[in-house]
């Protein structure tokens, strides 16, 4: 991220203007950790299982082969930069992402229209990183990690870069499979360059395929990430998924008012619609969104994207009654997330934990971590029932087995395991289980049961010799810690 902004400020001949944006990045890079810090004792789900997964990398795993991790590789090996661990370095790796987001973004805006634009843009990346939902945008989780390559991978291709912008998008694979779908915008953007475009793709992609062909890790890849990726995505629990593409997507549309209203401002008068390429962009990044049929807000980001850059140009564009209402449409996240940034700030200074119901299950988690931590000793290993994998980010423990959560032994999609006893997998949850009874855990946390007893560990008739040989050792109202009889 300093790279690239170190090249877009050495592009800039004006040392005035040099000044200036050297200025505004570090002003909002600021503001994004100051904001991001307020979440420093909250792990979220999706970052909690790439911290898990990076914990096991660091205890000498190979991702996929030694244990299951359904997403793509990059988003569990940025954490082990950290060491897989919760606190102030995930969060200052936040900030710095965030960062080159608002530094793309100026990029993109900036040499596709002028300064103006890429400061809006700027500016505008910064605010929805800050005020939008907290569980989506501190998360550093595969939908966020996608967008800075494929703003970058846009603006290449829009500037006739097509190796570039292949490259890129392989970058944005190593991340999230939906990357195939900016590859095809790419395509359309820069038609002519497909060779060049493809080039880059396989030349940024073959690497870390091979390497985990290499390492006899590329079955269980394909296997975790593209075939239960796709089952996953075929078995939603909800039921009117038109109905609900429609009202999530209008949800947002309306929450996000202000850049989707100057967006459509931009796009009419600049007559956009005849722009293939950008109806290409819009379309597929919808289709990224409604793909899975589950309509979770971190899916957005793909659309976010195309939005937000056009929205940009649209605060400049527009006349100055309408960028008035706009700001005031700004108002709309500000008034819904800014509070919280100041509970969690005083919470913060007064050495108090934070009572937010959304964090509920992770201060649980931290309560149950310190608990094992009094108990656990070097060559501990740990079994997590139930979709709790940022237990592994406290205790810092390897996984006993080959899951880092229970969704491969109940065959309940954590999606819904927590409401319902519906089996997607009931034929290889079964099979999983007959292995796991020949491991020998230190600890298990069943992080279920207490939330849905009938998931329970001890509801499973196949598992009930095995648990046999383990006694509870502390509870919570959400959680039960076992460790062998006799410890």
């Amino acid at each position: 991220m300093f790279m690239a902004t170190f090249r877009i400020l050495g592009s800039v001949k004006n040392e005035r203007e040099r000044n200036q944006l050297e200025y505004l990045f570090a002003a909002l890079f600021l503001l994004l950790l100051a904001a991001k810090l307020c979440h420093i004792h909250i792990l979220w789900a999706e970052e909690g299982y790439a911290s898990a997964a990076a914990v096991q990398i660091l205890h000498g795993k190979m991702l996929y082969r030694d244990f299951w991790f359904d997403k793509p590789p990059l988003a569990a090996l940025v954490y082990v930069l950290w060491g897989g661990e919760p606190g102030f370095w995930l969060r200052f790796a936040g900030a710095v992402y965030a960062t080159g987001c608002c530094v793309a973004a100026y990029r993109f805006a900036a040499r596709r229209w002028s300064r103006r634009e890429g400061i809006s843009a700027a500016l505008l990346t910064a605010f929805y990183l800050i005020l939008d939902i907290p569980a989506s945008i501190m998360t550093l989780g595969p939908d966020l990690l996608m967008l800075l390559p494929a703003i970058m991978a846009l603006d290449c291709a829009g500037r006739k870069r097509a190796f570039r912008s292949g490259l890129w998008c392989s970058v944005a694979l190593a991340t999230n499979a939906k990357a195939l779908l900016i590859l095809a915008v790419c395509l359309v953007w820069a038609p002519t360059g497909w060779l060049a475009l493809g080039a880059g793709f396989v030349i940024g992609t073959a690497p870390w395929l091979a390497w985990l062909a290499a390492v006899h890790a590329f079955p269980e890849y394909w296997r975790q990430v593209w075939w239960f990726g796709s089952e996953y995505s075929r078995h939603t629990f909800v039921r009117h998924p038109v109905r609900e593409a429609i009202l999530h997507t209008l949800n947002w549309a309306g929450f996000h008012a202000a850049i989707v209203l100057a967006a459509a401002l931009f796009f009419w008068r600049e007559r956009l619609w005849r722009d293939y390429g950008w109806i290409a962009w819009l379309l597929l990044a919808c289709a990224g969104v409604w793909a899975g049929e589950r309509f979770f807000l971190r899916y957005y980001f793909i659309l976010l994207a195309p939005v937000l850059l056009l929205g940009a140009a649209g605060f400049v564009r527009c006349r100055l009654f309408e960028r008035v209402l706009l700001c005031l449409l700004l108002l709309i996240p500000a008034i819904r997330f800014a509070p919280r940034y100041f509970t969690l700030a005083g919470s913060l200074i007064a050495g108090t934990p934070n009572s937010w119901a959304d964090t509920a299950l992770n201060r649980d988690s931290r309560r149950i971590a310190a608990e094992i931590d009094k108990l656990s000793t070097p060559g501990d290993t740990l079994l997590v029932w139930g979709y709790r994998p940022d237990i592994f980010a406290y205790t810092q423990l390897p996984v006993a087995g080959h899951y880092l959560d229970s969704q491969l032994y109940t065959g309940v999609i954590a999606d819904r395991h927590l409401f319902s006893t519906e089996a997607t997998f009931p034929a290889p949850a079964a099979r999983n289980r007959a292995e796991l009874v020949h491991t020998r855990p230190t600890f298990i946390v069943d992080g279920l049961g207490e939330l849905n007893p009938a998931l329970a560990i001890t509801q499973y008739p196949d598992l009930r010799e095995w648990l046999a040989g383990y006694k509870p050792v502390f509870q919570t109202s959400d959680s039960i810690v076992y460790v062998p009889v006799g410890q």
